[in-house]
């Protein structure tokens, strides 16, 4: 059986473990136990900085350590990040392409009980529209320790999503995986429909194509990891090659993965493209699995909406 591993615990383990280079400078906003900046804190108190609850105050520091040389990692709910702190991340950070990286943890609707007023739905749509912006989803552990390595390696603004909730470990069981910034990750081979994900719904997507692998339907799953920037390569493979889409996130379905695919094959490959995930609407308070099965957010859903998909080829 697979580890069951939130991508915030396991991004806490990460920097942690990656963190021993005396230029990475680590903010955090009065979150540090949820951020799980705590780990990195504790090992490196020197390099850690509590801003305290004042998010823009943060993205500042961050900026500023940033114009040093250093690179600068700033944490804070996903909600407090996107939303509160927008205005200092595009002007202080993505406008001069400072080497900062921000942790929006908590993302989506799985932060459960904490309700509509911190259930992320819109960061992706927020983050990627930023130029010079690059935009990571990771889907479990495995793959979140590897978006550490690379935003390290990486020079330039990065927004990476976590979640709040513990998701199965998949990638580590597929051979041939390989995280590389910007590019996605085919995980099954299909030629009747494709399905596109980020986040924990990639693991909602190879259950998926289970589903309809019981029908006869052969469904092609791949992992976009880096909503921004996208993998255009594969996603017009995807749509020559099966001739519909399906999109699944944990987001609103306006401006997010969903938003991206379509833009993509629009141009150059128009197909069927369906959208899975948050219908534009707020979520609310209760626990995760109950609100991602109320929202639709399952499996056997994306499974429809893919059959769905398959009835709208030409």
């Amino acid at each position: 059986m697979a580890d069951i591993i939130s991508t915030r615990e396991a991004y806490g383990r990460a920097l942690s473990k990656y963190g021993e280079r005396e230029d990475i400078l680590v903010f955090d906003a009065d979150l540090t136990i949820c951020t799980m900046s705590c780990y990195f804190a504790e090992k490196y108190p020197g390099r850690f900085f509590n801003a305290g609850i004042a998010e823009a105050n943060m993205i500042g520091m961050s900026a500023g350590a940033a114009t040093t040389g250093k690179i600068a990692f700033c944490h804070t709910f996903a909600m407090f990040a996107a939303g509160r702190g927008y205005d200092q991340i595009r002007n202080s950070i993505a406008y001069p392409k400072l080497n900062v990286k921000i942790v929006g943890t908590h993302a989506g609707l799985s932060v459960g009980e904490d309700g509509a007023t911190h259930q992320c739905i819109e960061d992706l749509s927020l983050m990627r529209t930023i130029p010079n912006m690059t935009v990571i989803c990771p889907c479990d552990a495995n793959e979140t320790e590897e978006a550490v390595k690379a935003m390290i390696a990486y020079n330039g603004p990065c927004y990476l999503r976590l979640g709040r909730s513990g998701v199965e470990s998949i990638t580590n069981y597929f051979p041939k995986y390989k995280f590389i910034l910007g590019k996605g990750v085919l995980l099954k081979e299909g030629t009747d429909v494709s399905i596109i994900a980020a986040g924990q719904m990639v693991q909602a997507a190879l259950r998926a194509a289970d589903i309809l692998e019981k029908k006869g339907i052969e469904a092609m799953v791949i992992n976009i990891h880096t909503l921004k920037p996208l993998d255009k390569e594969i996603i017009l493979m995807a749509a020559k090659k099966t001739g519909a889409i399906v999109t699944s996130e944990e987001h609103n379905i306006i401006g997010g993965l969903g938003a991206a695919v379509a833009e993509a094959v629009t141009l150059e490959y128009p197909v069927p493209v369906i959208r899975h995930g948050v219908e534009d609407v707020f979520g609310h308070s209760g626990k995760a699995e109950e609100l991602m099965e109320k929202y639709g957010l399952t499996a056997e859903n994306l499974a429809r909406k893919a059959e769905i998909a398959i009835q709208m080829k030409g």
